[in-house]
């Protein structure tokens, strides 16, 4: 939640697929930097329509799913995106 005169940071998330993942018909969007990476992984999911998805930054490592994306983004985003690699089984790490 976002004080009053204030605006919410804007993360721009980047999914790539990965070790033969289908392609989404949405590969870039913009969502509110209070969620959690978990919010990622849901969005995912569903579209796939599948119980459970691997997610990576930096082709290596799977974040808390309780980070905030405004974290992630200060700390890993590349040309102002988050880059977020997703499979439907395990690919690193």
């Amino acid at each position: 939640m976002s004080l009053p005169g204030t605006q919410a940071i804007k993360v721009v998330i980047h999914l790539k697929p990965t070790g033969g993942a289908p392609v989404l018909k949405q590969l870039k969007f913009k969502v509110s930097g209070d969620r959690s990476f978990a919010f990622v992984a849901e969005t995912v999911r569903k579209q796939l329509q599948i119980d459970s998805v691997f997610l990576y930054i930096k082709e290596a490592f799977c974040p808390s799913l309780e980070e905030k994306l405004s974290v992630l983004a200060e700390a890993y985003a590349v040309d102002g995106q988050l880059n977020i690699n997703y499979a439907c089984t395990p690919a690193w790490g």
